[in-house]
Formats: C-alpha cells, structure tokens, sequence
C-alpha cells in the first residue's frame, strides 16, 4: 500500500509559513502530508516586535491567526512545542507527542544571543517573541505609573537602556522617541526627566548600512532625545543596569533591554545539529549539511554570501526566499531530480526611525531617507502580510499612516 510522504515543517516564523504555503502550491494531495508544527495559534510578524515593545501598537496587531492564511484542508496544523529531533529515527519529539517525518524544514526561529554578559540573561528584557514584547511595554509604563505615584522620586527609575545598536535597537529607539512623549502626558512627568540611552560596543551603529544612512539615523534620534554610548563594550548588566568600559562606568535604568545579538533556537543543539555560533552552515541547496532529508531554514541557517565571504543576516526578506527555494527543493527531492542554488535577490533594507522617519537603500544601493524611507518602509510591512494572507490580511493588519 502507497503511503504518502510526510513534510513537517518545525515553526510558524516566515520561513515555516511560507515553506508550507508554497508546498500547497507545488504538490497535490496526494504526493504528500504536510504537517506545520507551532508553539501558538498564530504567526507574528517579528519585524514588528520593537514596536509591540514599545507599545505604540497592540500586540493583537502583530499577531495572525495560523488558520485564517494555511489551508488546513491541505496542511496539518500541530500546536505543540518542540523539544528534540531524533534524527537517527526521522522522529519530531513534542511535549506532547510526537511526529514522524520522511522531509523536514527546520524553521523555529531565534532566541536572544547575550555573548556571555555576566547578568545580562538575568537582568535585562529581550525582544524574542510576543509575550516577551508585551512584557517590556508593560514595564516601561508601570515605571511612569510608579514614578507618578512615589513619595521618593528617582528619575533614574524613568530611563530606559538599550543594549546594542544593530537593526532591532535602532528600530526601538525610534519607536521610544515617539511613545516616551505620550507616557510624560499620561503620567503628568517632564519629558526632560526621561533618559532614552543606547551603548553600542563598536564605533558606529546599524553594521552593514551605508555611512551617512548611518549619520543620518544617529542625528535624527539624537536630536529627539536619544543619548548614545558608541564604543563601549558592556561589561555586566545589573539589577540596576549597565556596567561599560574600562572604567566600570555604571548607567543606571528603571528598564534595561538587550537587543545585541541572537542565534538559532536552542533545540538545534539538543538535537545534535552540528553547528557554528549557534547555527547550521547549510548547504547551497539549504539542507543540513549531515542529512539529505532535512532543510534548515531562516534565523537557524547560515547562509553564505560568497561575493562578501560571510553569511547574509537574518532577515524577513531571504527567509521568504528561502521559503520559495525549499518548496522547491522539497519537490525536487522527492522525485529524484536536480536541486536547485538558493540565489539570494536582495531588495534592500529599510530601518524605521519612528513614525515619520527612517533610513535605507532599495534596488541598486538607492538611499532613502525620511519620508520616501517610511512610506517604503510601510511597502515592505505590507507586502509581507500580502505574501502570507493576501489582500484580505493587508486590509485587517496593513499599514497605512498618514503624513
């Protein structure tokens, strides 16, 4: 008797969702199940967490439920959590169950990368996920409510510290800048009371962009209130904030968030992948470089950028293409045909500066600053939520600001 192979796809993230989507494209009912294994309910869109953070939109904004954009008469939706994979036995091992694959895309995403920072796991908050996004909102806010309310004031208790000055650092800093103001009124506190402070151990900030992008993004933050400590190496995080630099300088803050670094989840390891700084060195074709029938995907892969000599960083974008690519692959696989390269097409990057402004380079290295910036920057957000629920989804989650 026939039995159909078994793709199961390990997260909901970009790549995982995506991977799914196309597979229903590609394959019919009966060349394979595909299976999408989560954690929760829903998909969210994790280019938009600093601003969950920072609570200038809901968290409901950002979230989309898994059964309103995968066909669910045509992929096995699973919400579980991911414990191990048995690779020797092509077994998904789940809290509770577990699954059996014949092909597997490893997609489960990222988790915050503290580079051994004594206290820093402890102490500080990290962007990772929803609930975690939700958390430092709702912290930064009982710190006004609190401040308002003491007998004793301590501004210090109002600051706010940012640990690194990569992509999602910069991207909070700009949300702050627009939600700080919003608290002060709320809470009846001077605006002047409130530090926003960002430390960045390396010389400049937002690696990889384009030097006066960069300038740009640094004055247009610094002249709404953004102080910066650029390098200056952390050298402990306390239960009252940093600790920087040869001098042991400490800057105290109310809220400390860490957004310097990530890696690959931590099942990769458990399940004995082999790996580099966290995560698996795939192969041209996106596969584990140990198992034919296994493809790793998004946060969890490096993918090398052989012009530039090292691996392309983890965005929404080449994981969506990745997604494409493995689809692909996955048919290729299994009727025993040729798979393909993963050509990564770079569309450029855009960072968000706040509401009105932003900062970035599309297509052949053309730099955007301000308002074309933002408007293509909502563009991007947009066509996000068209790639993974169409127009439908654009309409109910879109973003449409005004200027």
């Amino acid at each position: 008797m026939y039995s159909k192979p078994k793709i199961v796809i390990l997260g909901a993230g970009y790549a995982g969702i995506m991977t799914a989507k196309r597979l229903t494209e590609k394959l019919s009912i009966p060349e394979a199940e595909i299976t999408l294994v989560n954690k929760h309910n829903y998909h969210y869109e994790t280019t938009w967490l600093h601003e969950v953070a920072a609570g200038t939109i809901n968290p409901n904004q950002a979230r989309v439920l898994l059964r309103d954009v995968v066909n669910t008469n045509r992929v096995n939706l699973v919400y579980d959590t991911v414990e191990k994979v048995d690779k020797d036995n092509k077994k998904v091992l789940l809290e509770n169950g577990e699954l059996d694959y014949d092909i597997l895309v490893f997609s489960l995403g990222f988790e915050s990368n503290t580079f051994g920072i004594k206290g820093m796991e402890e102490n500080a908050f990290a962007i990772s996920d929803i609930d975690s996004s939700r958390a430092i909102s709702q912290h930064i806010e009982y710190q006004f409510a609190k401040f308002n309310t003491s007998e004793e004031q301590d501004e210090s208790s109002l600051a706010i510290l940012v640990g690194g000055g990569g992509f999602t650092g910069i991207e909070l800093l700009g949300e702050l800048v627009e939600k700080v103001p919003q608290l002060c009124k709320k809470y009846d506190i001077d605006r002047s009371k409130v530090r926003i402070i960002n430390v960045e151990a390396s010389p400049s900030l937002l690696a990889g962009f384009d030097p006066e992008l960069v300038e740009y993004a640094k004055e247009s933050l610094e002249t709404r209130g953004v102080e910066f400590y650029l390098n200056a190496k952390i050298t402990e995080c306390t239960t009252n904030g940093f600790v920087v630099g040869d001098d042991n300088e400490e800057i105290k803050a109310g809220t400390v968030i860490w957004t310097g670094g990530v890696t690959g989840n931590s099942v990769l390891g458990k399940s004995g992948f082999e790996l580099n700084r966290g995560k698996v060195s795939v192969t041209e074709d996106l596969r584990d470089p140990n198992s034919d029938h296994i493809f790793v995907l998004g946060d969890c892969a490096w993918v090398m950028n052989k012009e530039a000599g090292r691996p392309y960083p983890p965005t929404a974008q080449i994981a969506i293409q990745q997604a494409d690519y493995a689809a692909e692959n996955i048919k290729a696989l299994l009727y025993g045909e040729p798979l393909s390269e993963f050509v990564f097409d770079n569309k450029g990057t855009v960072a968000s500066l706040g509401n009105k402004d932003a900062v970035g380079s599309i297509f052949d290295d053309k730099k955007l600053y301000g308002k074309a910036a933002t408007i293509m920057k909502q563009v991007i957000d947009n066509r996000s939520l068209f790639m993974i629920g169409g127009t439908k989804l654009i309409l109910k989650k879109g973003k449409f600001r005004l200027f």
